[in-house]
């Protein structure tokens, strides 16, 4: 799991950052992390996916390393 708290998704609605750490369900076959919205903080949703599903997440630079 390559998921870290502050690297960003993008999907159809809107950006999203992580603000959790990710954690797994469903004898790891499911990825599970709390998301905030981008520039409105108080717009949160848990977000799972499948272990055979990908995404698509841009790291910050304060993120890195």
């Amino acid at each position: 799991m390559l998921l870290r708290i502050g690297d960003r998704l993008t999907d159809e609605t809107g950006e999203w950052e992580i603000i959790s750490r990710p954690y797994t369900t469903a004898r790891g076959k499911d990825t599970c992390v709390r998301v905030r919205r981008v520039g409105q903080p108080d717009v949160t949703e848990i977000r799972v996916w499948r272990a055979h599903e990908r995404i698509n997440v841009k790291r910050t630079k304060e993120n890195k390393g």
